[in-house]
């Protein structure tokens, strides 16, 4: 399978089936560098971590452009109803849902989530990571916005993780020390991808304290070129 990274926590996955869209947060993304039609061209699913605008992004525009089919937890689900989608798999922490090329199962993240109506916050949910597995590939871990948990390790085994995007940028989520030890003592994946770094300036500017904090270790660092898919 292919994996792009557009920025932030953005990545599209390229399957013989499907193609996905996490966490399409393309418009005002600083980090985005690349036309959102474009990177959003053919998708058929659009999963979304958790209900903050920079993880739902352009979600909408692009499930209604593609005809595609949103995933997340049933409250944020039913708030993108509201606003027009039109198809959508609503789920909740610890389900799974067997799309056909894909499952999409839904895990703990320890964050917030909320969307801004009118200058209030409406609380959309929990916020969750996302496991996807897809018959004869290895088992992807998007953890979404959060910070280290030691349960980690029994999500890990439970859905046999072997790649990780981790989130990296400190402040609003666990920073790259944090973000390392997650990956060394917990997850132990074969491959771990940072995010959540090097678009606003208020979080880190670049994954090298992550990488640094994996070498003596089993697991090994991919930091992808935004724009250009490799093969995971």
């Amino acid at each position: 399978m292919q994996l792009t990274w557009f920025g932030h926590s953005a990545f599209r996955l390229d399957l013989p089936q499907a193609s996905i869209l996490i966490d399409p947060f393309f418009t005002g993304n600083p980090a985005f560098e690349g036309d959102a039609v474009a990177a959003a061209k053919g998708v058929s699913h659009v999963v979304i971590t958790h209900g903050h605008g920079d993880h739902v992004g352009d979600a909408l525009s692009i499930a209604e452009a593609n005809d595609a089919t949103v995933i997340s937890n049933y409250d944020l689900c039913m708030h993108l109803a509201s606003k027009g989608l039109k198809k959508f798999e609503p789920m909740n922490t610890g389900g799974t849902v067997d799309l056909g090329a894909f499952s999409v199962s839904l895990v703990r993240a320890d964050h917030s989530a909320g969307m801004g109506e009118a200058g209030v916050v409406v609380p959309v949910g929990n916020a969750n990571g996302v496991i996807i597995r897809v018959a004869g590939e290895r088992t992807l871990w998007h953890m979404g916005d959060t910070d280290i948990f030691s349960d980690m390790a029994l999500i890990a085994e439970l859905h046999g993780v072997e790649i990780c995007i981790c989130p990296i940028g400190d402040r609003f989520t666990m920073g790259a020390k944090a973000a390392a030890l997650a990956m060394t003592r917990f997850v132990k994946p074969k491959l771990a991808i940072p995010c959540h770094y090097g678009s606003f300036p208020i979080i880190a500017r670049d994954a090298a304290a992550f990488v640094e904090g994996l070498k003596g270790s089993d697991v090994r660092a991919l930091v992808p070129e935004k724009g250009k898919a490799v093969a995971v």
